[in-house]
């Protein structure tokens, strides 16, 4: 009776572990334009079947997510500003930097173009314009990847348009989306990233006003967190997904992603780099 009880009980506790046995994963903190592009529905299950690993992907601002891996509560980060990357890096929160793959910025605007913009062919003579004019401009204003790089833009024309805030310069706090549909409510100016903009649906009167300028490229990297700082983070696991990302197959996964038929992120890794 007793051999029998231990048996059931075996039998019991051997099921449950298995029923409620974790699958390995890591947790990767990224941006919300790779995010709501698809990028990740389209390559991660590539990686989850030839490794068997799940990728949880938490999809905030560049800001936000250097922040939840800072708090050691990711063990990888994509991100998209690499003066923050690199101080990421160098405070010793990350082991690494790697490039990985670029898309870009376009400026959008309302069709009625109040500025003047349709012949310009340079972002930094169409925000000159923009700030002249006085004319509508909506910006992210939430520390995001996408914010970063516009505030850089106006750094480059010498001009501080937050003394504007509320004027023709209006913050709205919140993600591209509801930044795009303040945009087209307002018949205003913004920044978006090419991917967010593609699958945006309410485009309302916006058309792009400037796009494919070298300042305009958006530059995104990989980085493992640093187990020195947080020792819980899954090093193996992780180095595995790094290593795929900059091995050809990962990036042929991530170069072969189109949104209507337009290729979103090119892949720019050093092939078999190690993470």
């Amino acid at each position: 009776m007793i051999k029998l009880f231990g048996f059931v009980f075996a039998l019991i506790t051997g099921f449950s572990s298995s029923l409620f046995a974790a699958e390995p994963f890591i947790t990767l903190a990224s941006t919300t334009s790779t995010d709501n592009a698809g990028l990740y529905r389209h390559i991660l299950p590539v990686f989850t079947k030839k490794t068997g690993i799940q990728v949880r992907v938490v999809a905030v601002g560049t800001g936000q997510a250097l922040r939840i891996a800072r708090n050691g509560d990711a063990d990888v980060l994509i991100v998209h500003h690499k003066p923050s990357e690199e101080k990421f890096v160098a405070e010793g929160f990350g082991v690494k930097r790697f490039d990985l793959m670029y898309n870009d910025f376009i400026l959008v605007g309302p069709k009625s173009d109040p500025a003047g913009l349709k012949n310009l062919k340079d972002i930094d003579a169409a925000l000159r314009k923009i700030a002249k004019q006085q004319a509508l401009f909506v910006s992210r204003s939430d520390d995001s990847g996408t914010h970063k790089h516009e505030m850089a833009l106006w750094q480059r024309v010498k001009i501080d348009p937050r003394g504007q805030s509320g004027h023709w310069y209006r913050e709205t706090g919140s993600g591209m989306g509801a930044t795009l549909n303040t945009a087209g409510a307002m018949g205003a100016y913004t920044l978006s990233d090419r991917g967010t903009w593609l699958a945006f649906k309410n485009r309302s009167h916006l058309v792009i006003v400037v796009e494919r300028e070298p300042p305009l490229q958006n530059q995104y990297g990989v980085i493992r967190v640093n187990e020195k700082k947080h020792p819980h983070v899954k090093v193996k696991l992780a180095k595995k997904f790094i290593g795929w990302l900059l091995s050809k197959e990962g990036q042929t996964a991530i170069g072969t992603f189109k949104l209507y038929g337009q290729v979103l992120f090119t892949p720019n890794a050093k092939l078999g780099a190690k993470p």
